[in-house]
């Protein structure tokens, strides 16, 4: 399957930092091989954003199925004459 390339417009984010901040991030970019410290920053953050959305699918797919779970328990049917048949035999079959 093709994928489509969406070509997206630019837009800005500006922020304030304090020296300190800007002077630890701006180091942090040079020992870690960033381009520059917009990059390290758009790439941390792009980062971090990916794993919270990615943690908070988990919380929320396992939310789900722990509802279909005891839904499906709390709703369950009694069992019919087959079913009560096959767990005699099952049980006189493990009594020998």
């Amino acid at each position: 399957m093709a994928t489509k390339t969406i070509k997206s417009k630019k837009t800005r984010f500006d922020t304030r930092l304090s020296k300190e901040q800007k002077l630890l991030f701006e180091r942090a970019a040079a020992i870690g091989g960033y381009r520059s410290l917009t990059h390290f920053i758009i790439s941390t953050v792009d980062k971090k954003a990916r794993k919270i959305f990615k943690e908070r699918e988990t919380i929320l797919a396992s939310k789900r199925d722990s509802e279909i779970f005891f839904k499906a328990i709390s709703k369950a049917k009694l069992p019919n004459k087959r079913l009560i048949a096959a767990m005699r035999l099952h049980k006189k079959l493990l009594v020998k």
